[in-house]
């Protein structure tokens, strides 16, 4: 007696966890070419890994000069003996991504040992976004398995670079037939409808030196945060003085007064000072705490002999500090299906020459660049700073009543029984903005803690087998399932 493929997941469930642990230990962090890796050997070890996978298990699968690809099976009308009889070129396309931010610091267990405790398997990508691309996979291998061909065709692309650019995925997408529609299995369940605007850019400023003879307090340098999209869990800033007595007790009451997790300790003849914040991802900020926020606030208590200095340390206190919504910098522009804007600032850096801060910020969906731009500036005017423009992603937006929600939504319900739930906007930014017709489904449930970008991430076995049962049963209503008779 066949099984149906929701029975299958079940029985792939050692499978899954081993598959999800052995793609978590390929530490798959964006860095330099190397030789036909153009995003790093990290990266192509994992994408060479899941394909080799797939075609282990029987899946067409395609590789576009290792800046992406793709894992593919469907295609076919049958008629009613289950024989062949046409093929379909229609697509739906199911967009994942391979690799993954920098691990950061102070994990309870190794980053990239896919260590299993109860429940949960910990790893940097085990929620963002390795494990939900590994329940696709099972949920594709679990139709298969179960003779079930799709009408459409279905694609799971394997994206390579979403943390750090989308350069993989434009010139995968140039050179291979878009997809129809599809899903990105990067977000949150239930199904999202929209996903905020996505700006990075750098606002920068002159800092003239210091003269040599300088007696007073003088900042060397100051640096902190790992990427863009996460919210900095470090900073640390190098002080020159002729007596560091002052600092320190000034230093010992600011701990005090505000918890804060911030040291100091001698650097050779200057003094190292290094907080510690709470990283998280860029699009949820509030589930951090940013130490640059925390260490500007206590340089903006000295006296610094270099007023650049003390000019960019107070407009950053004055107009960003630990505000998420950018009101004080004048960009609190909010709307109906999305709230507030979110400002995360994801790293920073001062030196003797030079300030920058590269702020990540996520707009409301009816809003546009221009509009964020211009209402910076007045305050960046005002301060003499640049603006450097890096990335730019527009918002998507899909009403509730289009027939893919629905689908996605009724699937989800099956699954959840969660029958109150309504579709949401998130400020996160997914490969579906990548492609037309498609939206962010899963795989975060709601009530689960938000991990992606902090430390000790892992995803559970139970959401793991979960997904894949919703995302088998949305593959099947949406490419149109077909079973093939033995």
């Amino acid at each position: 007696m066949e099984m149906n493929y929701l029975d299958l997941i079940e029985n792939y469930r050692e499978d899954m966890i081993k598959t999800l642990q052995e793609l978590i230990a390929i530490r798959s962090v964006a860095s330099e070419p190397d030789g036909d890796a153009p995003f790093g050997r990290g990266i192509q070890d994992s994408f060479e890994y899941m394909l080799k996978k797939a075609k282990e298990e029987g899946f067409d699968t395609e590789n576009i000069d290792n800046y992406g690809g793709h894992i593919e099976f469907g295609g076919y009308l049958l008629n009613e003996e289950g024989e062949v009889i046409e093929t379909n070129e229609e697509i739906m396309g199911i967009l994942g991504h391979l690799d993954v931010v920098p691990e950061g610091k102070d994990w309870d267990y190794e980053p990239y040992g896919g260590q299993l405790v109860e429940d949960r398997i910990y790893g940097r990508g085990a929620i963002d976004n390795k494990g939900p691309t590994v329940a696709v996979f099972y949920a594709m291998k679990a139709l298969k398995d179960a003779r079930v061909v799709p009408q459409k065709k279905v694609r799971l692309i394997l994206g390579l670079d979403e943390e750090t650019g989308w350069r993989g995925m434009d010139y995968y997408l140039k050179h291979t037939k878009l997809p129809d529609f599809g899903f990105a299995p990067d977000g949150d369940f239930p199904a999202i409808h929209g996903e905020m605007g996505i700006l990075i850019f750098d606002l920068a400023k002159k800092i003239n030196k210091s003269p040599a003879n300088t007696k007073g307090v003088v900042l060397r340098n100051m640096t902190g945060g790992n990427a863009a999209n996460m919210v900095a869990d470090h900073a640390r800033a190098v002080i020159n003085a002729d007596s560091y007595d002052d600092i320190k007790a000034k230093l010992a009451e600011f701990r005090k007064a505000t918890g804060y997790q911030i040291i100091s300790k001698g650097f050779g003849k200057s003094l190292e000072i290094t907080a510690q914040g709470i990283s998280s991802h860029g699009a949820r900020p509030e589930a951090g705490l940013n130490a640059i926020s925390i260490l500007m606030k206590f340089l903006g208590g000295l006296n610094f002999e270099n007023e650049d200095v003390n000019e960019f340390i107070n407009f950053y206190n004055e107009h960003i500090g630990f505000e998420l919504s950018g009101d004080s910098l004048g960009c609190g522009l909010e709307d109906k299906p999305s709230g507030k804007l979110i400002l995360n600032v994801g790293m920073g850096k001062i030196d003797e020459g030079s300030a920058s801060l590269t702020i990540n910020i996520r707009y409301p969906v009816t809003i546009n660049e221009e509009q964020v731009y211009d209402s910076i500036l007045p305050v960046i005017n005002k301060f003499n700073l640049g603006i450097v423009k890096k990335n730019h992603h527009d918002p998507i937006y899909m009403p509730k009543d289009d027939k893919m929600i629905c689908t996605l939504m009724d699937v989800y319900k099956k699954h959840t029984g969660d029958m109150d739930c309504e579709p949401k906007v998130i400020g996160g930014g997914t490969y579906a903005r990548a492609v037309k017709n498609a939206v962010a489904f899963g795989a975060k449930f709601p009530g689960e803690p938000e991990l992606a970008h902090q430390k000790n991430e892992y995803i559970t076995v139970t959401s793991l087998i979960k997904s894949a049962k919703i995302f088998a049963d949305a593959i099947f209503e949406l490419a149109g399932g077909q079973v093939r008779k033995a």
